[in-house]
C-alpha cells in the first residue's frame, strides 16, 4: 500500500488507479470538460420547454409585484421567502433569463462538486475532479433535467456540500447560514437539521432554522392573503400532489401502487425504510471512521446523505434531480479506502440514470420513475447497510507489571480490509 498527498498535503491511501486519478489533469481534459458543459447549458437554451420548473417561481414573484398572492397558483409549492428571492430573477428580460439560467444551474452543480472534492482534500484540478465532472454533463441524465427544468433543487446541490465542508473545518454556524439560506429558497435540506443534533452544535441549527423562518415572515408580510400557504399549499402537499406529478414521482408511496400493491402498504414500506435510515444514520455518526488518513470526513458526509436519502423515501414527490443533492458527496468519497463508489454495486445503482443506455419503452418518458426508485431505493439500501455494519475493533497497547515501556504494542488487531471490491 502507498500513501499519496494531495496538494493540501492531506495523505491519500491507494492503489495506482486511484493515485493516477488524483493527478493533475492535462489542459485537453479541462478543456473537454468545459466544452461539455457549455454545450449543456446552450443546448438546454435552444430547447422550447426550458426553465419549466423555474417559471413557477418566477410567476410567484411577478405576482407578488403586481399584489397578488404568489399562492392562488397551486404549483407555487414553496415557503413565502422563496418569493423573495425569485424577485431580483423575475426582474431579468426573458431573453436573458434563457442563456442565463441553464448556467447558473450547471454552476451550482459545479460548485456542489467542488466543495465535496476539498471535504475529502481532493485537488479541484486533478483527473478525477475534471473527469468527474465532464462524465456527470455526459452520462448522467438527472443533471440534464435539472439544467433543462431550472429547478431550485441545485441549491441544495450546492448548499449540502458547502455546508459540510464548513461544518468540517468547526465553522458550524456558517454551516448553518448555508443551510438555512437553502431552505429559504426551497425545504429540502430540512432534514440536514438532525446532522446538527447529532454534533449537538445548537447555534449552528438555530441559526439554520432562524435564517428560513425570518425570510419567510419577511415574505408573508409582503404578500396579500399569506395564509393561502396553510389552507391550499399545504394539504396539497401532504396529498402527494396530483396526476400531474404522479408519473415522475420516484418515492415507494407513489411506484408501488402503480405496481400493484395496496397504497397502505407501500406508506408502511417507505416509512419503514426511512426509519431504517435514520438508525443507520445515528449509527454511522457514532462510529467513527477507521480509515487512518481520513479526520472526520467520511463520517460527516455519509451521516448527512444517509439522512437525506431517508427523508426521499418518504417525501411526496421524490424526483430524479433529487438524488444530486448526495451524488457528488458520494462520488468524491471514492478517494477513502471503503467507500461507496469502491464497491461495484454502487455503479450498478446508478445504472438506471444513465443517458446512454438503451431501456425499453415502457420505462421511458413517464414511467421513467420506476427507474428512479430503483436508483433511489439502491442506494438508500447500500448506505445504510454500510452505516449499520459493526465498527473495527484495533486494541489498545497492553502492559504488564515489570515490563519495560514499549513504543507499540504487544499485541494489536489489525484492521480488517474492507470487503468491497475498487472500483478505480
Amino acid at each position: 500500500m502507498r500513501i499519496w498527498l494531495t496538494r493540501s498535503g492531506r495523505p491519500v491511501t491507494g492503489d495506482r488507479p486511484a493515485a493516477w486519478l488524483l493527478g493533475a489533469a492535462p489542459r485537453p481534459w479541462r478543456v473537454v470538460a468545459l466544452v461539455v458543459l457549455l454545450a449543456v447549458s446552450v443546448s438546454t437554451s435552444l430547447r422550447a420547454n426550458w426553465g419549466s420548473d423555474n417559471a413557477f417561481v418566477v410567476k410567484a414573484a411577478d405576482a407578488l409585484l403586481a399584489g397578488v398572492s404568489p399562492y392562488e397558483d397551486r404549483r407555487f409549492l414553496y415557503p413565502p421567502s422563496a418569493v423573495l428571492m425569485a424577485v431580483p430573477e423575475a426582474l431579468v428580460p426573458t431573453g436573458v433569463l434563457r442563456w442565463l439560467l441553464p448556467a447558473v444551474i450547471s454552476g451550482l452543480v459545479g460548485v456542489g462538486w467542488w466543495a465535496a472534492l476539498r471535504l475529502f482534500s481532493v485537488p479541484p484540478g486533478s483527473r478525477f475532479a475534471v473527469g468527474g465532472l465532464g462524465l456527470l454533463g455526459v452520462l448522467y441524465k438527472p443533471y440534464l433535467n435539472l439544467v433543462l427544468i431550472g429547478n431550485w433543487t441545485a441549491v441544495s446541490a450546492a448548499a449540502l456540500p458547502v455546508a459540510l465542508l464548513l461544518a468540517h473545518r468547526r465553522s458550524w454556524v456558517a454551516a448553518g447560514l448555508v443551510v438555512g439560506l437553502a431552505i429559504a429558497c426551497k425545504p429540502m435540506l430540512v432534514p440536514v437539521g438532525l446532522v446538527f443534533v447529532l454534533a449537538r452544535r445548537w447555534r449552528g441549527l438555530a441559526v439554520a432554522v432562524a435564517v428560513p423562518a425570518v425570510l419567510s415572515l419577511a415574505g408573508a408580510l409582503l404578500m396579500p392573503s399569506p395564509t393561502l400557504f396553510f389552507t391550499k399549499t399545504l394539504p396539497f402537499l401532504f396529498q402527494g400532489q396530483d396526476a400531474y406529478a404522479l408519473p415522475w414521482d420516484a418515492s415507494p408511496i407513489a411506484v408501488l401502487p402503480r405496481l400493484g400493491v395496496p397504497q397502505p402498504v407501500a406508506v408502511a414500506v417507505a416509512f419503514a425504510g426511512a426509519g431504517a435510515g435514520l438508525w443507520g444514520a445515528w449509527r454511522r455518526w457514532r462510529r467513527p471512521d477507521a480509515a487512518e488518513p481520513d479526520a472526520g470526513e467520511l463520517r460527516l458526509a455519509e451521516t448527512a446523505c444517509m439522512v437525506m436519502l431517508a427523508a426521499f423515501l418518504v417525501s411526496r414527490p421524490s424526483f430524479d434531480h433529487y438524488l444530486l443533492v448526495v451524488l457528488p458527496l458520494l462520488l468524491a468519497s471514492g478517494v477513502r479506502p471503503g467507500s461507496m463508489p469502491r464497491s461495484p454495486w454502487f455503479w450498478l445503482a446508478l445504472t438506471p440514470q444513465l443517458a446512454l443506455v438503451p431501456w425499453p419503452s415502457e420505462l421511458a418518458h413517464k414511467r421513467r420513475a420506476f427507474k428512479d426508485a430503483a436508483t433511489l431505493c439502491g442506494l438508500a439500501f447500500l448506505l445504510g447497510r454500510r452505516a449499520l455494519r459493526s465498527g473495527r475493533v484495533i486494541l489498545s497497547p497492553v502492559t504488564t507489571a515489570g515490563s519495560p515501556p514499549r513504543t507499540e504494542p504487544e499485541c494489536a488487531a489489525t484492521p480488517a480490509a474492507s470487503a468491497s471490491r475498487t472500483a478505480f
